[in-house]
C-alpha cells in the first residue's frame, strides 16, 4: 500500500524526482512479487513436501511392525538416561532386559526403553522392530507428514518474500547512493563561493 501511495502522491507533482518515482515503481513491484510468487512457491514446495513425507510414511508403516515385549528384569538405569527427578512423566522410561518376537518368526532378546512406571519381569509393552526384529523407530504418522510439509511451504513463501524484500532494499540503497552522490557533484559545482553575498550573479 506504500508502494501505491507513493505513485499517487509523486503523480504530476514538481518536486517529484525520478528517483523518487522509480523507488516508488520498485516498491510496487516488490509487493506485487510478494503477493503472486510467495504464495505459489509455498504451494509448489508444501505440495512436493507432503508427497514426499507421504510416501515415507506408506514405506515407514510397511517395514516396521509393533511387537510385544516381555519384561526379563529391570536393568540399571544408564548415565545417560534422563534424571527421573527432572524428567516429565512422558519422558521418564525405564531400561529394562526384554524378549520379543519378530515379524519373521526369529526371537530376540535385549536392553530395551520401557514405558513402564515400575516394570516387573512378566509385564507387556509395545516395541517396534523391523521384519528381522531389529529395533526402529517409531513410523511416523500422516498426521505429522502433514503438519511438516504445511510447516515447509509456509517457509518457502517466507524465504521468498525476504529475498524478493532484501532485493528491494538492495535497489533503494543503491539509489540512494547515487542520489547522494548527485548531490555531492551539485555541491562541488556550487563552489567553496556558495552563499557569499554577490557571488555567482
Amino acid at each position: 500500500m506504500r508502494a501505491i501511495s507513493g505513485l499517487w502522491r509523486w503523480r504530476r507533482n514538481p518536486l517529484c524526482r525520478a528517483t523518487d518515482l522509480a523507488e516508488a515503481w520498485v516498491a510496487l513491484a516488490a509487493l506485487l512479487l510478494i503477493l503472486l510468487i510467495a504464495p505459489v512457491a509455498g504451494f509448489l514446495v508444501g505440495g512436493a513436501a507432503q508427497d514426499a513425507l507421504q510416501r515415507s510414511v506408506r514405506e515407514q508403516h510397511e517395514t516396521r511392525h509393533s511387537v510385544t515385549a516381555t519384561v526379563v528384569r529391570k536393568l540399571d538405569p544408564s548415565p545417560l538416561d534422563a534424571d527421573p527427578e527432572t524428567s516429565t512423566g512422558r519422558d521418564l522410561r525405564n531400561r529394562v532386559l526384554a524378549d520379543w518376537t519378530a515379524p519373521d518368526g526369529t526371537h530376540h532378546q535385549g536392553p530395551v526403553l520401557a514405558s513402564l512406571k515400575d516394570p516387573q519381569r512378566g509385564d507387556e509393552f509395545r516395541i517396534w522392530t523391523d521384519r528381522q526384529g531389529r529395533m526402529v523407530a517409531r513410523p511416523l504418522d500422516s498426521a505429522t507428514a502433514s503438519t511438516h510439509a504445511v510447516l515447509a511451504g509456509f517457509g518457502a513463501a517466507l524465504a521468498v518474500g525476504g529475498l524478493v524484500e532484501g532485493g528491494r532494499r538492495l535497489i533503494v540503497w543503491r539509489m540512494v547512493r547515487v542520489r547522494y552522490a548527485r548531490w555531492d557533484q551539485a555541491w562541488d559545482k556550487a563552489g567553496p563561493d556558495w552563499g557569499r553575498t554577490g557571488t555567482g550573479s
